[in-house]
């Protein structure tokens, strides 16, 4: 008898969070290839310019405004609009207005491990200088 080898998801029972200083994180679920997290960014604030080698991204806005800046194009995404981050893409996402941004963001990849988070710092900084 052989065993099935179809990828099996992964259901937390307790739901694994992180509180980065711009928000919350929420792993809801994952599986092979793929996780799915529900991110909350406070306003004002946003989640560093970073790529992935290994994973693209789908982020849909349940409440607030997200300012997404992907591959150099801004955009702005109000609930139920979503929007696509391709591999090997520069991009960010920010909190311009003044309740707090909540999505759902889907990684699917080959390896979504956190060392394939590359961060760009100086492109923060250049934004941050514009203020």
């Amino acid at each position: 008898m052989s065993e099935d080898k179809t990828a099996q998801p992964i259901f937390s029972e307790e739901v694994t969070t992180r509180t980065p200083p711009w928000g919350e994180v929420n792993l809801l679920e994952e599986g092979d290839r793929y996780r799915i997290n529900r991110i909350i960014v406070n306003p004002g604030y946003h989640i560093s310019t970073q790529m992935h080698y290994h994973r693209s991204e789908h982020w849909i806005v349940v409440a607030g405004t997200a300012k997404v800046i992907c591959g150099g194009e801004e955009t702005l995404l109000l609930p139920k609009q979503s929007t696509y981050v391709p591999m090997n893409t520069p991009h960010r996402v920010e909190n311009p207005g003044v309740i707090p941004l909540v999505m759902i963001e889907v990684q699917n990849g080959e390896y979504l491990g956190n060392d394939d988070i590359i961060r760009f710092p100086e492109e923060d900084a250049k934004r941050n200088a514009k203020k």
